[in-house]
């Protein structure tokens, strides 16, 4: 299948969750670049400045703005969109947020997956169901190593804690609708690290943070300097994902659940990440560790993904090198009033073809 994963998504029927979002919209330019026909359900784009608005997205895709948590609403869309394969990015993705607004993290993160399964259970034209979580799912017990999928789950904040909701819900519902005489479709979860790339404005990340001090021509101020990160460039993922819900849809032995992160030495510490930034951006920035306090983030963090590699033949592309670069290269585009879209696609195509022709 990885050898034909440009063909296999042109005409294919797609409904994704949260496509307004920073992932969601790359996800949604990746599927319009392959030629899939997408549908996307979400809230207005959570940031300001917009990738989802800059990218022109809602030329190629049919939006649709609205609340997961609105499960009639959710229903009606899906009904007349009659997707083959669903991808669920929707949810409450900050650490810091959830602490502010537990109850609203909870309800978007844990039932808002709920409602999409029930869509899912409730039409007969899905055959590929594929729920995005978190490195962050996992007890955390601060170890050199990297998790493996049959790791305990248990996040200890309330987003990490919800995203492990999240996923004991999927594997409910595979369990209890989607086996033995009912096996219609094929489920799986899919375990990302923490993406960087081109157009992430969000608040409380260390990327947007640098960007934006870069724009403004002020220090960058790391939060938690020696915190080390599964890092990888937002298409890493978003190739993942689409590869897993591929291959599942063509045969079910492939689902199930799937660590997707950088090779170990990739994994790095927001400092490291930081200096990067700042030598591929070039122009004086300097760096400043600052702690200001808050509450509890883990400290180091990492994924083994050994089962995605054996199982599906995934590899990561571009290391955390590449990666940055690819990201100043989006974001002073950007700021110099340049075409993001076209480098959005500039950048799918050499990403994707480097994967064809690691296939070949």
């Amino acid at each position: 299948m990885q050898d034909k994963i440009l063909d296999f998504y042109k005409d294919k029927r797609v409904f994704i969750t949260g496509h307004t979002g920073f992932k969601g919209s790359w996800l949604c330019k990746t599927l319009s670049y392959l030629g899939a026909e997408v549908t996307g359900y979400a809230l207005q784009p959570p940031t300001q400045p917009a990738l989802f608005e800059m990218s022109g997205l809602e030329k190629d895709i049919n939006s649709n703005i609205g609340d997961i948590r609105k499960l009639e609403q959710l229903k009606t869309v899906f009904k007349e969109a009659q997707p083959d394969i669903v991808i669920h990015l929707a949810a409450q993705p900050i650490v810091r947020e959830s602490y502010k607004n537990p109850v609203y993290t909870y309800e978007t993160n844990v039932m808002g997956t709920v409602n999409i399964l029930e869509c899912v259970r409730s039409k007969t034209c899905v055959k590929s169901f594929l729920n995005v979580t978190t490195d962050k799912v996992y007890l955390n017990k601060e170890w050199e190593w990297g998790y493996r999928e049959n790791e305990e789950l248990n996040g200890y904040d309330p987003y990490s804690n919800s995203k492990s909701c999240s996923e004991l819900v999927t594997h409910c519902y595979r369990n209890s609708f989607f086996s033995g005489d009912n096996e219609s479709v094929s489920i799986s979860t899919a375990r990302a690290g923490n993406v960087i790339g081109g157009g992430d404005f969000a608040k409380d990340r260390i990327i947007p943070d640098c960007v934006r001090a870069a724009v403004e021509g002020r220090n960058i101020f790391i939060r938690n300097p020696y915190s080390t990160r599964p890092y990888q460039h937002v298409l890493e993922p978003v190739y993942a994902y689409l590869l897993i819900a591929a291959m599942q849809y063509t045969d079910k032995k492939f689902s199930g659940c799937y660590n997707v992160g950088p090779e170990m030495q990739d994994c790095v510490c927001t400092k490291t990440l930081a200096d990067l930034f700042i030598k591929h951006w070039g122009g004086g920035l300097k760096r400043v560790n600052e702690y200001s306090g808050g509450p509890h983030e883990a400290g180091c963090l990492k994924l083994d993904c050994s089962k995605l590699k054996a199982n599906l033949g995934w590899a990561p592309r571009w290391n955390i090198e590449k990666a940055v670069e690819k990201t100043v290269e989006w974001t002073k585009c950007w700021a110099s009033g340049g075409d993001v879209r076209a480098c959005m696609d500039i950048q799918i195509e050499e990403f994707l073809c480097s994967q064809q022709e690691r296939a070949e």
